[in-house]
């Protein structure tokens, strides 16, 4: 069976509860339609025929909770109940109390405003200290995917900020696709062929990724194509645990990750599923503004299988 395929039965199997925050993009619903079709997820949809936040008995409770995380930002219990009825921080906030396995929208808001949400109800996992993303890309022939990491939240990751989205992105790999995550830290440069400042920051990276996660293969810096090319890689990086074989690309920065995934989706052909965000304590996604409902539905089925079924 394809990867894509796959995945909506490894999500059916999950069980999960997922907020969907944007019900009345025309997107979303022909997306949850088809997840009721399949019984991928079981939906709980914000908007358009589904639930109004500013009407729903929780609303109180979670404008509680809201104002407790976040009494800097929250002025009183009125701007609180504003703040609550806002879908996307509803839905957050169902996950967060445990009411959802995860959350998915960007169909209509932006990145900020979902990662804003996320963070404000949910916050990051244990020991992690920033949230980033990754694309899952499809190949054409639906039997190669790979990891592109971070292509819509971090603009100018530090090295130690590079490593721990490596260590995000790793870890999420073996959950959502089922293999072992083989780690690429993408550079100009391959193994000391040049030399210059931001090729030194993905060496650093590359060496505090091997501290974090000395079990996980990894090497850097890698170009491109040593990463993905057995032929090129034993030319380029003689010796690499990852050269030719590598599944997680960790781009540089924010300009490279979402140009290269783009490049990728639009010349090449494949299927780009994600964003998917990653160092949160629970699931939430956060869709592209220009997503399908095939995207959507798979966006989804990511989603579920990054919980652990575990609501109240």
């Amino acid at each position: 069976m394809s990867f894509r395929g796959e995945l909506l039965e490894r999500a059916a199997r999950r069980g999960a509860r997922v907020v969907l925050c944007e019900g009345e993009d025309s997107r979303v619903g022909a997306a949850i339609e088809r997840l009721r079709a399949k019984r991928v997820i079981e939906p709980i949809v914000l908007g358009g025929a589904g639930l109004d936040p500013a009407k729903d008995p929780r609303l109180g409770r979670i404008a509680q909770y809201l104002r407790e995380r976040r009494p800097e930002r929250i002025r009183d219990g009125v701007h609180a109940l504003d703040v609550a009825a806002d879908p996307v921080n509803f839905g957050a906030a169902l996950v967060a109390l445990g009411e959802a396995d995860g959350c998915v929208a960007g169909a209509v808001y932006s990145t900020g405003e979902v990662v804003r949400a996320a963070l404000w109800a949910i916050g990051t996992a244990p020991g992690v200290s920033l949230v980033s993303s990754s694309f899952y890309m499809v190949l054409p022939g639906d039997d190669t995917v790979l990891t592109f990491t971070d292509c819509a939240v971090v603009p100018e990751p530090t090295p130690g900020q590079l490593a721990e989205i490596a260590l995000a992105a790793s870890r999420d790999r073996s959950r959502l696709v089922g293999d072992s995550p083989r780690v690429a830290f993408l550079s100009y440069s391959s193994k000391g062929s040049a030399r210059g400042p931001q090729v030194a920051r993905v060496q650093e990276a590359a060496a505090h990724f091997q501290q974090l996660a000395p079990n996980i293969p990894s090497d850097g810096e890698l170009q491109a194509d040593a990463a993905l090319s057995l032929e090129i890689g034993e030319r380029k990086a003689p010796g690499s645990p990852v050269a030719g074989r590598a599944n997680v690309l960790v781009f540089p920065d924010l300009d490279a990750g979402n140009i290269g995934y783009k490049l990728v989706q639009r010349l090449g052909g494949a299927v780009a599923i994600g964003p998917i965000l990653q160092g949160l304590a629970r699931p939430m996604a956060d869709l592209s503004r220009g997503a399908t409902p095939d995207d959507i539905v798979e966006v989804t089925a990511m989603v579920a299988l990054q919980s652990d079924g575990t609501t109240s």
